[in-house]
């Protein structure tokens, strides 16, 4: 833990316009610390980002709405990896083409966890929206090592339970990790005159024969129709095209932005 002025002395440096790896190398504090600091100068209340609603005698639940947006975020574009005396980061990669999207899944990381700070990590074309905590694990059990798509993914009761009483939060956010709404395009003959017809359609793409179904269950439940698209012989593709479930979607989802 560094004190407040080591912070000042460290942000001093970077605001007579040296970069943040140089004031790092010379400092010797890492270049994640002080962009974090460059968002909040402060410490945290160690007290205050100790509390997690799993922890407590009677487990509660955090921010609902929030949580389940986040959980499909996180099944998608999401990992909880370790760091020194127990800490745990939640990294979502969010593509910079969708600055919307990004802001939305930093405000409910920090719903999930208001006491903790969020913060995000420019990258090559992404933004890493990120917070430390040592209760991710808690938050998400889905957490262990290797890829999710070779390895068994279920919600916990209480997960389910979540996403049963909102699903279209859940829906939301495995859309915008994992999907996408695009403009198809057929043509057809009419009256001997050859013509372009364009209609929306969604796109939910995993490798994760789990994730798809914890996707497609929910469909289910909010009356959404969906068909599997085969790349090859690997059915990863999840497609929504009929009229009245797009416009569901568009009323509860809709396009990145």
């Amino acid at each position: 833990m560094y004190d407040v002025g080591t912070r000042k002395r460290a942000l001093a440096l970077v605001a007579q316009g040296r970069s943040v790896n140089s004031v790092s190398k010379q400092t010797g504090i890492s270049r994640a610390a002080i962009r974090s600091w460059q968002t909040s100068l402060e410490p945290l209340d160690p007290s205050r980002s100790a509390a997690c609603p799993r922890c407590r005698d009677i487990p509660g639940t955090p921010d609902e709405p929030a949580y389940a947006y986040l959980l499909g975020l996180y099944l998608g574009d999401g990992c909880v990896s370790r760091h020194r005396r127990g800490v745990h980061s939640l990294r979502i990669a969010c593509s910079d083409t969708w600055p919307g999207l990004i802001d939305a899944c930093a405000e409910a990381m920090q719903a999930v966890r208001p006491a903790n700070r969020v913060c995000r990590i420019q990258r090559p074309g992404c933004q890493y929206v990120t917070c430390f905590s040592k209760h991710w694990p808690c938050l998400f059990p889905q957490h262990g090592p290797g890829k999710k798509h070779e390895r068994r993914i279920a919600l916990e009761p209480w997960q389910g339970a979540i996403v049963d009483d909102h699903p279209w939060e859940f829906v939301r956010g495995l859309i915008h990790s994992d999907g996408c709404r695009i403009t198809n395009w057929t043509e057809k003959t009419v009256g001997g005159v050859r013509k372009r017809y364009e209609y929306p359609r969604y796109f939910f793409s995993n490798k994760s024969d789990d994730i798809r179904r914890l996707f497609t269950d929910t469909l289910d439940k909010v009356g959404v129709e969906w068909t599997t698209l085969a790349r090859g012989s690997d059915p990863f593709n999840v497609s929504v095209a009929r009229k009245s479930s797009v416009a569901l979607l568009d009323a509860h989802v809709g396009p990145k932005y």
